[in-house]
């Protein structure tokens, strides 16, 4: 993006203000349901039935893309989300949750983390499918309302469908990060240091 004088700026931008940029998207969740019934959109799994909970102290990515899409659950189930996309990303102290309640015993929390130490987790090709974002985030050479389909700093696939919202950047990076989703995808996932968790109650990331 450039100012009035043709120089290029960074922007640095709260990431709530930033996520309400994507609701324009949202607006046609009757043309994506369309779609993604005619095969358009191509869901890569039906979703459970439960969202979970991320957090992390950092993330730093490298090819930044998001846009609107709609995920499926087993029921078929239309579930609109904005879709996160990153080429190359680190996460330090990553925190992942998710509740579930069963019957006698009550709920029960499944907790992973990882990236605690000196080394951060790593991912390529990252793909997150959210309902909620939250933190702190600057990012390089943004360009914000681009049609959907013509992404190309995201990974390969992160496109979404013509005449879409969309943005995307060459870099971005968000402190105190927190999301709630539906999937996660990647085409490699390297967790450092992982922990896994089950406790009894609710014993979330955030």
């Amino acid at each position: 993006m450039k100012d009035a004088q043709g120089r290029q700026v960074t922007g640095r931008v709260r990431w709530r203000k930033f996520a309400v940029l994507a609701v324009p998207g949202f607006a046609v969740t009757a043309g994506l349901a369309i779609a993604l019934a005619e095969g358009a959109l191509a869901a890569s799994f039906a979703v459970s039935g439960q969202q979970f909970k991320v957090s992390a102290a950092s993330l730093e990515g490298k090819g930044f893309a998001q846009y609107g899409s709609v995920d499926t659950n087993a029921r078929g189930d239309l579930l609109p989300v904005a879709v996160t996309a990153i080429k190359e990303a680190e996460l330090k102290k990553l925190c992942q949750s998710v509740v579930t309640h069963l019957p006698v015993i009550g709920d029960i929390s499944l907790n992973l983390k990882a990236g605690g130490g000196s080394k951060p987790v790593k991912a390529t090709d990252l793909f997150v499918d959210a309902t909620q974002l939250a933190g702190d985030a600057e990012f390089s050479n943004i360009e914000i309302g681009r049609d959907a389909s013509t992404l190309d700093k995201g990974p390969e696939s992160a496109q979404g469908l013509q005449d879409l919202f969309a943005q995307q950047a060459d870099r971005v990076y968000i402190t105190d990060l927190q999301q709630v989703a539906w999937a996660t995808n990647a085409g490699t996932f390297k967790l450092a240091g992982l922990s896994m968790k089950i406790n009894k109650g609710k014993q979330e990331c955030f």
